[in-house]
C-alpha cells in the first residue's frame, strides 16, 4: 500500500522575470528555484536590487514570471487569470510587508475583520484570539496612527494571518523597528512556523538569517550556491 505524498507548501521552478524601459532590459530573476515546506522558516537575503521583492511578488501571484512556474499547495498559481490567482492567494497565502498596509480610518480589530471577510474566512479564526496571539489583545480598538512601530508590525502580522494561511510571505517585516520589536516579530514568525505554517522572509537583517532554518541568497536575480 502506497502513501500519497503531500505537496510542498510552495514551489518555484526556474523563475525568470525581466523588465523593459525603452531599449534597456533588466533581468530581475534568472532561473530561481526554491521549495518551501510546512513548518520551516526560510530567509531570502541579498543586496538591494538583487530580486528579493520581485521574487516574493511572483510567489504570491501578484506579479507574473516571464518564465517558470509557481505552485502553492500543489496548485499552479502562475500564468493563470487574476481571479484564479487571487482566489489561491486568499486561500493559502498571507502577506506581510514592511508597511503594515492598515487602513488608517479603521481600528486594528476592524482592519483584521475586513481582511477576513475579503478572504472569505470570516469566523475561521476569532479576531480576539488572533490579536492575542500577536500580543495586541488590548490594542484592538486602537487606530494605526496610535500604534508604536513594534505594534504596527504586529498588527501587520495579524492582517497577514487573517486568512489562516498555509504560507506566509514577509518582505522586510522588521526593517523599520528597533531590535526589541524585531525580536518580538521573529519570535512570532518562528511560533507560526512551529505550528506548521511555511514562512519565507526576505530581509537584510542578520537576526532574520540567524533565526532561519535555511538561508537563500540572491544576487543579480540568481540564487548563489
Amino acid at each position: 500500500m502506497t502513501t500519497e505524498q503531500r505537496p510542498s507548501a510552495l514551489q518555484a521552478r526556474t523563475l525568470y522575470r525581466f523588465f523593459r524601459a525603452g531599449e534597456e532590459e533588466t533581468l530581475a530573476l534568472q532561473g530561481v528555484s526554491l521549495t518551501l515546506e510546512p513548518g520551516e522558516l526560510v530567509a531570502v537575503t541579498g543586496p538591494s536590487g538583487s530580486g528579493k521583492s520581485t521574487l516574493l511578488s511572483c510567489l504570491a501571484g501578484i506579479d507574473e514570471p516571464d518564465g517558470g512556474a509557481v505552485l502553492v499547495a500543489g496548485q499552479r498559481i502562475s500564468h493563470r487569470s487574476e481571479p484564479i490567482r487571487a482566489g489561491l492567494r486568499a486561500r493559502h497565502i498571507g502577506l506581510l510587508f514592511q508597511s503594515a498596509n492598515l487602513f488608517a480610518h479603521l481600528t486594528v480589530r476592524q482592519n483584521v475583520g475586513l481582511a477576513q471577510r475579503l478572504a472569505g474566512r470570516r469566523g475561521a479564526l476569532g479576531i480576539g484570539s488572533l490579536l492575542d496571539s500577536v500580543g495586541l489583545a488590548k490594542r484592538g480598538h486602537a487606530y494605526p496612527g496610535e500604534l508604536s512601530g513594534g505594534e504596527s508590525a504586529r498588527a501587520g502580522l495579524a492582517l497577514a494571518l487573517a486568512n489562516d494561511p498555509a504560507v506566509l510571505l514577509a518582505d522586510e517585516p522588521t526593517g523599520e523597528v528597533d531590535s526589541a520589536a524585531e525580536t518580538q516579530i521573529l519570535d512570532l514568525l518562528l511560533s507560526r512556523a512551529r505550528e506548521g505554517v511555511a514562512v519565507l522572509v526576505a530581509s537584510h537583517s542578520p537576526a532574520v538569517s540567524a533565526a532561519a532554518d535555511r538561508v537563500i541568497r540572491l544576487d543579480d536575480g540568481k540564487v548563489l550556491a
